[in-house]
């Protein structure tokens, strides 16, 4: 006897209810093996993999690509020889197949691959090594022995799968990590401007490879970018205000106790976190800009989840969100910096990662930009945009008088949602920003 055994889309994480198929790893007829991938597919946050449960013969797929699925959509069945049935329909026949037909074609598909399962296999014994106990897919497999790995490097890849197993695309942003050599760009100065050192690098698309007239299609997580940005300003009443800070104070406190920091946790401290900490500690005072308007109703959020908007290296851009930032000390927020960033670059973030933002921070001074009119990050009700960290002449009050000094100064740039903020709490908000910032203590220890 042979069972159907559906495989349906997964829940990824809270308020995520669909995705969208993007490619179909196996086909109909394929052999599955127990965690081998079947489908990849996207939601608005983040891309995953559907691995199968069990081993078989794929003998239906319900979706097609670009074709999006609800959460607990059945996208696929695998029929299974010789078990009971998991959850499902037991039937005798499958896709109109009758079941000595299907027999047959398990039978054909299964000699078909034991050859390419042992040479597929034989990675693990590369270099004369033993064979390791840790699970790959044979889709992971074939990539390793593509590319030539050996055992230790792919023992020593992080999975980010189920039961921490290696992905396709973990092996891919190893691949990537590993044959590329990483410049250090002329912007991550101290002196020049504000970088947040743990950004990855940003690859612009080179000129020379854009040919004049002619027509590409945007990725497919800039079509989602797209389609986010432009119901966002359709559905909110955008309002700007500026202010420029001062942080002079700021600056040579974090210069003098980065490289301690350094010593003492095995991290960077940047300049991200001072302004993560002023800005949950500013909401504090300011609940309703942490709020969400959904329809005429205010939703007040129990909880300050700041979202730090993040480039990658495909030049797409994505949100990771650090839950209840009000409670972090410093350290922890350093910490949650880096740990998130870390994540970005390296494609490992999940759909938890990026869930649930109250209120977005964005750092355009990465890439010399003084100020900028940021899109708001829906359903949230504001955006907080930082500058670039420019010397600039000043004057400065003294008790003995105004005097012209070199000042380290930046300008904050807030969007906001005027159905929900007027322009009095819009200005006032970045206001008490700026006052935390220019009022740092400097004998502040971490």
């Amino acid at each position: 006897m042979s069972s159907r055994v559906e495989i349906k889309l997964p829940k990824m994480g809270e308020s995520v209810a669909e995705a969208t198929i993007t490619n179909w790893i196996k086909k109909v007829g394929d052999k599955v093996m127990v965690d081998e991938t079947i489908v990849e597919i996207a939601t608005d946050k983040v891309d995953s993999e559907v691995p199968s449960e069990v081993e078989g013969i794929l003998t239906e797929c319900f979706f097609k690509e670009n074709e999006v699925a609800q959460i607990g959509d059945v996208l696929a069945i695998i029929t299974v020889p010789n078990i009971e049935a998991c959850d499902i329909d037991t039937s005798d026949e499958l896709s109109g197949l009758q079941l000595p037909d299907l027999e047959k074609q398990i039978q054909d598909a299964i000699q078909t691959t034991k050859g390419i399962d042992v040479t597929i296999d034989s990675l693990n014994t590369k270099d004369n090594r033993q064979s390791s106990s840790r699970f790959y897919s044979p889709l992971v497999k074939q990539i390793a022995f593509k590319e030539g790995l050996s055992s230790e490097e792919l023992e020593s890849i992080i999975g980010t799968g189920k039961h921490n197993r290696v992905t396709k695309d973990d092996i891919l942003t190893y691949l990537s990590k590993r044959s590329t050599v990483l410049k250090q760009s002329d912007l991550s100065s101290d002196e020049a401007l504000f970088l947040t050192e743990t950004e990855p690098e940003y690859k612009q698309i080179p000129q020379s490879s854009i040919i004049e007239g002619s027509v590409t299609e945007l990725s497919r997580m800039g079509k989602i970018i797209s389609k986010h940005m432009t119901d966002s300003l359709s559905r909110s009443a955008h309002v700007q205000s500026f202010i420029e800070v001062d942080v002079t104070a700021i600056w040579e406190w974090r210069d003098k106790i980065k490289a301690t920091f350094l010593k003492k946790e095995g991290q960077k401290f940047t300049f991200t976190p001072i302004f993560m900490e002023a800005v949950a500690q500013t909401l504090r005072k300011f609940p309703l800009l942490n709020s969400v308007l959904e329809g005429n109703k205010i939703i007040h959020k129990p909880n300050i989840n700041l979202g730090m908007a993040t480039a990658l290296n495909t030049n797409d851009l994505i949100v990771p969100v650090i839950p209840n930032a009000d409670q972090l000390s410093l350290v922890g927020l350093t910490k949650a910096v880096n740990n998130l960033a870390d994540k970005a670059r390296k494609g490992q973030l999940n759909a938890d990662d990026v869930q649930n933002g109250t209120y977005t921070v964005t750092n355009i001074g990465a890439f010399g930009t003084l100020m900028g009119t940021p899109i708001i990050n829906q359903p949230q009700s504001g955006i907080l945009a930082i500058g670039a960290i420019r010397k600039v002449v000043s004057v400065i009050e003294t008790q003995q008088g105004d005097t012209i000094g070199i000042r380290k100064k930046l300008f904050l740039s807030h969007s906001y949602d005027h159905r929900l903020i007027n322009g009095a709490m819009g200005g006032k908000f970045i206001l008490e920003v700026k006052n935390y910032l220019e009022n740092w203590d400097t004998s502040r220890s971490l």
